[in-house]
């Protein structure tokens, strides 16, 4: 797998039937390693060991409703009081990031009110935060790092 614009991780790997799998250590399982994973699981890497958040916060590939469509998210990081603090939108590193990349996970958020977002193919990194009272957002340097009861 390519190098990604993170911070050098160790993961935990595993070979069977062909296939190279990655530890997950949101989902305590091994995942098969596609670029998309990989990309994930830097993700979930940097949020839990640069940003500090908890484990018990962060949530991987779950599905939610949006106008009666089941879509899958990548990423969510919760707030203590269960409500979402980050929407994350992984892509494998050859998929360029585009207006269409933020308009889906826009979409996304009209139904999750998440304050941030952040869009990446490991390569290129973008995060916003929402303005919902002005249905706007603005672009980021970075995510903010954990507080407790933010």
């Amino acid at each position: 797998m390519q190098r990604l614009n993170f911070p050098i991780y160790s993961f935990r790997f595993k070979n069977s039937e062909n296939k190279v799998s990655i530890f997950d250590e949101i989902r305590k399982k091994f995942i098969i390693l596609t670029p998309e994973e990989w990309v994930r699981q830097h993700v979930v890497h940097y949020l839990i060991y640069e940003k500090k958040y908890p484990k018990s916060l962060i949530n991987v590939e779950k599905v939610l409703k949006v106008n009666g469509l089941r879509k899958r998210y990548d990423i969510v990081v919760f707030n203590s009081d269960g409500s979402i603090h980050i929407l994350v939108e992984c892509k494998a590193p050859e998929i360029k990031i585009s207006q269409a990349t933020f308009d889906q996970i826009a979409r996304y958020n009209m139904t999750m009110q998440a304050r941030f977002l952040n869009v990446t193919n490991g390569l290129n990194h973008f995060y916003c935060q929402m303005d919902f009272e002005n249905e706007k957002y603005e672009f980021l340097r970075n995510l903010p790092d954990y507080k407790e009861n933010h």
